[in-house]
């Protein structure tokens, strides 16, 4: 193996957190799971249970069609006015658990051939973004608030009204700084946290 991969290999696990470079000492294993990772954002659910641990997620399509973009996704996208996009809508569950729905909005010009059956659509998009459409994300941006659940909250995460949930506003970037995809999360806390974790 040459020093170069090595030295890129190293150098990407720092940046994951998986290992920390220190004076005199050199480059140790963290010893921590890096819950701050962008990995994290692909491989992992981002709530946790209450004792902190990770949790596996899957999907249930409710929702899947084309249409032409919004004026507000049309801003947060950058689009122009005739765009048009992907609309998912999904929920996820922990162990058959329903703990959040999300909605997903793709530009169609970004992903052509994307799967046309909701069933073929993968429980993790993000890596499927970058396998199959060179889509690399590189930063996100997420606004958090918190509101009261609505109806369709209710229905979907099995709350009892009125109940709270946790709402999360992603923008998702390319490493051109370019948005190309919006994920509007609607989470039930009551039995799990959400971990925002900076190193």
């Amino acid at each position: 193996m040459s020093v170069g991969t090595i030295r890129r290999a190293l150098s990407e696990l720092t940046t994951g957190g998986v290992l920390v470079r220190r004076r005199k000492t050199g480059t140790v294993v963290t010893g921590r799971i890096p819950h701050h990772s962008l990995r994290f954002f692909f491989d992992y659910f981002r709530l946790h249970s209450r004792d902190g641990q990770l949790q596996n997620s899957t999907s249930r399509m409710l929702a899947f069609d084309e249409r032409a973009a919004s004026a507000r996704e049309a801003e947060r996208l950058a689009l122009g006015p005739e765009a048009r996009v992907l609309h998912l809508h999904r929920l996820r569950l922990v162990s058959e658990r329903p703990v959040m729905h999300e909605v997903i909005i793709l530009p169609t010009h970004l992903v052509p051939g994307f799967p046309s059956e909701p069933d073929e659509v993968p429980h993790r998009i993000y890596p499927m973004l970058w396998d199959a459409f060179g889509l690399r994300i590189s930063a996100i941006r997420e606004e958090v608030e918190a509101e009261i659940a609505t109806e369709t909250d209710c229905a979907l995460l099995g709350l009892t009204s009125p109940a709270a949930v946790l709402v999360l506003h992603e923008v998702a970037y390319d490493q051109m700084a370019r948005p190309i995809l919006l994920n509007d999360h609607r989470a039930s806390t009551r039995e799990d946290v959400y971990i925002n974790e900076i190193q």
